[in-house]
């Protein structure tokens, strides 16, 4: 009876490493798919681009021409995270990956209402984005590619209204992200679970 307990005792690491080592085909499959990180992690990067660069210009003299183009980099990062925005509701509604809940002490219904404000502060941003250049009657191009013409005549007391919302809902973004954020590391760090693994753009074994 002695001689067969080592066998056991390797038997049992054997099983152990086999469920904590998991293939990457597996472990894809635990993971949001790439389009739907990739569209994630550029999201981030334009709001945190266009928030700076408003930032930025709001220290500079008006009329100089730094300002100006720096306005007209926001205008054009902004038309593209529209179109970002429209894919990942796209994307994710027709052919994303759908994952499960991940087992925590943290509610989930918490986590799915901070996507689901986020996604509409930042829509609601862009629309304001627009609104607010239409309404100073300004240029308003893509790199200067294409123009995107105006919906309505000028209304100075109309873009100084659509302005100021423009202005608190990327202050709320940036607060509510940065929670977002802080959330993400504390389930990495403190609870220990495949949060942020699941939208990491480098795949890792645990």
């Amino acid at each position: 009876m002695r001689a067969l307990k080592p066998i056991r005792q390797q038997k049992s690491s054997t099983a152990m490493l086999t469920t904590t080592t998991q293939s990457p085909a597996l472990q894809d499959q635990q993971r949001y798919d790439a389009v739907t990180i990739g569209l994630h992690w550029l999201t981030v990067l334009l709001v945190l681009a266009l928030f700076l660069l408003a930032k930025v210009w709001e220290a500079l003299p008006h009329g100089t021409p730094l300002r100006h183009g720096l306005q007209g980099l926001h205008i054009s990062l902004g038309i593209l995270l529209s179109a970002i925005i429209a894919a990942r509701i796209v994307w994710r509604a027709r052919f994303g990956r759908s994952l499960s809940a991940v087992r925590s002490s943290l509610p989930y219904w918490a986590a799915r209402s901070v996507h689901h404000v986020l996604y509409a502060l930042i829509s609601g941003q862009v629309v304001f984005g627009y609104l607010f250049r239409w309404a100073q009657g300004e240029a308003f191009n893509f790199f200067g590619l294409f123009a995107i013409p105006a919906l309505f005549s000028p209304d100075r007391s109309f873009a100084r209204v659509a302005g100021e919302i423009h202005e608190l809902a990327g202050w709320a973004i940036i607060i509510l992200a940065c929670g977002h954020g802080a959330a993400a590391l504390f389930h990495h760090y403190v609870l220990r679970d495949d949060t942020l693994r699941r939208m990491s753009p480098i795949r890792s074994g645990r």
